[in-house]
């Protein structure tokens, strides 16, 4: 059985269906064996204030619904139109792909699929932005 494998540091914090958890004094490693378990590294979130573009707002709304803050059924249309706005900037073939993966992940309530696969669209988002203020 898989599940997703969650490698922490020392004293670093998870947040496990709305429960905080934290590591302990030395690195440590577990598998999430439940497939609906809403997982978020504390240290990957996103705060209120750091969505200001299109991605990280995108990630955010998805993040909300991690964290217990959206439920799933209010949250999915909005995502998935938030997705298909982004797919009309982000048109090279990889990153369609991770915007396809984004969107059967909401799709199927699989939010943290959907925000790891939105995620990787941040470093190109960054090199957008760098681009169109020079």
């Amino acid at each position: 059985m898989s599940g997703l494998v969650l490698k922490l540091s020392p004293k670093e914090r998870v947040l496990i269906n709305g429960a905080v958890v934290e590591n302990g004094e030395r690195r440590s490693r577990f598998s999430i064996l439940t497939p609906d378990a809403n997982i978020l590294r504390l240290r990957d979130a996103i705060h209120p204030h750091e969505a200001n573009t299109p991605v990280r707002r995108v990630c955010y709304a998805a993040q909300l619904v991690l964290s217990g803050d959206a439920r799933p059924e209010d949250a999915r249309l909005p995502l998935l139109r938030q997705i298909e706005e982004l797919s009309r900037v982000f048109t090279d073939p990889d990153s369609h792909s991770h915007l396809s993966l984004a969107t059967e992940a909401v799709l199927n309530d699989r939010f943290y699929q959907g925000l790891k696969a939105l995620r990787a669209l941040l470093p190109r988002e960054d090199r957008l932005m760098a681009h169109a203020v020079q």
